[in-house]
């Protein structure tokens, strides 16, 4: 154990987290709203990060494994099981894209249907969270946000 003063912070000591704290508020408000946005993949038997491999298709039609895994910062051996089972839920589908006719994924029909309603469920939190603020404010708060995240990697 090190007998080195701690260093001091600019901010005085709180004993414990103020329940009226912006950060507070700001953590409550992300736990909630991960709550939110969880209800509809629960609802169609989906799970947490789900929704990430749905945008991401949806975004990079024909995506192979290897790619996917790349974009979402996974492990193949995360990844596959999730695949297989969006595979089972009728979500994505394996299919030849391309001129090529590489063998990649694609949502489906249903896939595609699902990341609609989930697209609308994250708009309508955003829109609740932004309805007071003006365009600057909104600019500003993601930029605030940004930087904290930044700084937060860096630690």
């Amino acid at each position: 154990m090190s007998l080195q003063p701690m260093p001091q912070s600019i901010y005085p000591p709180m004993s414990e987290p103020a329940a009226r704290s912006t950060l507070y508020r700001l953590i409550e408000a992300g736990q909630l709203a991960h709550k939110a946005l969880l209800v509809p993949l629960l609802d169609r038997g989906l799970e947490a990060g789900d929704d990430a491999i749905i945008f991401v298709l949806h975004h990079s039609l024909g995506a192979n494994e290897d790619r996917l895994a790349t974009e979402l910062g996974l492990s193949r051996e995360t990844l596959d099981p999730r695949i297989a089972r969006l595979i089972e839920r009728d979500i994505i589908a394996r299919q030849a894209v391309g001129p090529e006719l590489a063998p990649g994924l694609a949502l489906t029909e249903r896939g595609e249907r699902v990341r609609e309603v989930l697209a609308a469920n994250w708009e309508q939190l955003e829109e609740a969270l932004f309805a007071d603020l003006t365009e600057k404010k909104r600019k500003g708060l993601g930029k605030a946000l940004k930087r904290f995240v930044e700084l937060l990697r860096l630690a």
